[in-house]
């Protein structure tokens, strides 16, 4: 039976699925198209080109932010590649799975510390920010939710496609 989640971790994640949902919310109607048309030709970031791009971007992060504290707590984890898809459905699932994974290191992890106050126990991430886990969660929400309304501005923007693919 699976344990119950209290206390902030509880609230964390329940943010944290309000916000993915809302994403799966926006992407659900999406044709094949509309996924892979890029969007924004001129960024250097290939992260940002397409719905596509964002979304796989998206699915990458959120389970690199898990793994990051399971390697943090000694748990070495593999980070899982990068993969496309071409519809919503296979987005959806991903995205699900990605806060289903999170969902479980927490509930298997009950007495992790989540704020630390020293610096040197805290997590430096890839792009230089520094977290405890409280933070990196909550980082991990506020990137759905960028990324959320990236792809909502991506979607109404109803001029001709840049480049369909």
């Amino acid at each position: 039976m699976e344990q119950e989640l209290t206390g902030t971790i509880k609230a964390l994640l329940a943010e944290y699925k309000r916000a993915v949902d809302e994403l799966i919310a926006v992407i659900k109607p999406l044709t094949r198209e509309e996924l892979l048309v890029i969007k924004d030709d001129k960024t250097t970031n290939e992260n940002c080109w397409s719905v596509q791009t964002i979304l796989t971007h998206v699915v990458y992060a959120g389970y690199g932010y898990t793994n990051f504290i399971e390697n943090h707590i000694g748990d070495k984890k593999e980070r899982r590649p990068k993969k496309f898809f071409e519809n919503a459905a296979d987005y959806i699932a991903e995205l699900n799975g990605m806060f289903d994974y999170c969902k479980s290191f927490f509930i298997g992890h009950q007495r992790i510390e989540l704020e630390e106050y020293d610096p040197s126990k805290k997590m430096l991430m890839h792009w230089g920010q520094v977290y405890d886990v409280e933070q990196l969660v909550e980082h991990a929400i506020v990137h759905v939710l960028k990324h959320r309304g990236q792809i909502q501005k991506f979607v109404a923007d109803t001029a001709s496609p840049i480049i369909t693919l």
